[in-house]
């Protein structure tokens, strides 16, 4: 949960929007949370130990319940299940905008952000 009300300054409203473009086959999923730094997007989206997969899949070896998924995010890498490609753009109070890249297989690039976020 959120402690710091602070991080919410340059826009308290928090939404999720998802939006289809069947004409270039894609939908963006948009949010106004707190956002990611550029440390976060290496740590978190950058590796599946960080991920959760590996915990995910250890847990489930052990008889863990498969309800709990989201508790290890694999939802997000459920993405390439149907995406060739995933694209995070993000921006954290504490840094710049970002954008995160990856087609799977190990790799992923980030850039510097060009959507002019507030956060």
């Amino acid at each position: 949960s959120l402690t710091d009300r602070e991080a919410l300054e340059s826009d308290a409203n928090m939404e999720i929007q998802l939006i289809p473009d069947v004409a270039n086959n894609t939908l963006t999923i948009k949010d106004t949370g707190i956002g990611m730094t550029k440390s976060d997007l290496v740590n978190n989206l950058g590796t599946i130990a960080r991920s959760g997969t590996k915990n995910f899949m250890q847990a489930l070896s052990a008889g863990a319940d498969v309800s709990l998924i989201g508790q290890f995010g694999v939802g997000f890498y459920s993405a390439y299940l149907v995406a060739e490609k995933v694209s995070v753009t993000t921006k954290h109070n504490d840094d710049e905008e970002y954008c995160w890249e990856s087609s799977a297989g190990g790799s992923f690039t980030i850039s510097p952000g060009t959507q002019g976020l507030k956060r």
